[in-house]
């Protein structure tokens, strides 16, 4: 028997991520905090994170589910802090048709008019955006729509910042892939496969830029030692200022894009 398969036999099982929900009590009679459970075979310790998508209880296999328990109240307070911090602001609100009248894009709210049509489309003109939209248009048509039009528009800021960045880097990337990330900003894959926030379309240009310097700059040192962030300075002089603006405004950008996109 070839030893390949062999070892393949003799090979402990791998288990997969389980996931359900758990609720924290809330002090003085309010609602209940929901907390995603995930129990994942590759975790090492017991985890608790916050993003715009709610908290998440990580467990290592060994944990029992009365450590995770534990470890919740414990971090009560801290959970409670972090959520608050990264509840959507009141200005956020999802995509209505008829009612919304100016869409966030490139730092600015653009001014967006509805129009009646034959089909879904959204455009770009001199005085702002303009949605064709039939009465039937489904919410899943309008959110589709959308999303095309904001990644047409990351590629194009893409392909206008690109060729500049280029020069001096032992490759370029494989392919650019747009996503919605929950806590990065963009990442960089061994075969040269870029991923980047679709939310960075939203942001002010200078801070996209950035981003997509951070992300090449990698191609050349696949790390975050000092030669990379001398790459980044001789390429982006001015990456504090945009880092800081993500630190301020980060959790809105990605807030927004969620809630303007859910059908």
């Amino acid at each position: 028997m070839p030893a390949m398969l062999l070892r393949r036999l003799i090979a402990k099982p791998t288990r997969s991520v389980e996931r359900d929900t758990v609720l924290v009590p809330a002090e003085y009679g309010g609602a209940p905090i929901v907390v995603q459970r995930v129990r994942d075979p590759r975790a090492r310790r017991i985890r608790l994170s916050v993003d715009e998508r709610g908290a998440r209880l990580t467990l290592p296999l060994r944990a029992s589910l009365v450590a995770g328990d534990r470890f919740l109240e414990l971090h009560r307070d801290w959970l409670v802090e972090q959520l608050a911090r990264s509840a959507a602001p009141e200005s956020v609100r999802p995509l209505q048709p008829g009612i919304t009248t100016a869409l966030p894009l490139r730092g600015q709210a653009v001014p967006l008019h509805w129009q009646p049509g034959r089909y879904t489309r959204l455009q770009l003109d001199d005085d702002g955006l303009h949605l064709q939209w039939p009465e039937r248009a489904s919410a899943a048509m309008l959110s589709r729509a959308l999303h095309a039009f904001y990644e047409a528009q990351a590629r194009a800021d893409i392909g206008r910042w690109m060729p500049r960045h280029l020069t001096g880097l032992p490759r370029v990337p494989g392919r650019i892939r747009f996503k919605m990330m929950s806590s990065q900003w963009g990442s960089l894959s061994p075969d040269g496969t870029m991923a980047l926030d679709l939310s960075l379309v939203l942001a002010r240009p200078s801070a996209f830029e950035y981003v997509l310097v951070h992300e090449l700059c990698h191609l050349a040192q696949a790390n975050h030692s000092p030669a990379f962030w001398h790459e980044v300075e001789q390429r982006f002089p001015d990456w504090r200022a945009e880092r800081a603006y993500f630190h301020e405004e980060g959790r809105l950008l990605k807030a927004q894009l969620r809630a303007l996109l859910q059908a």
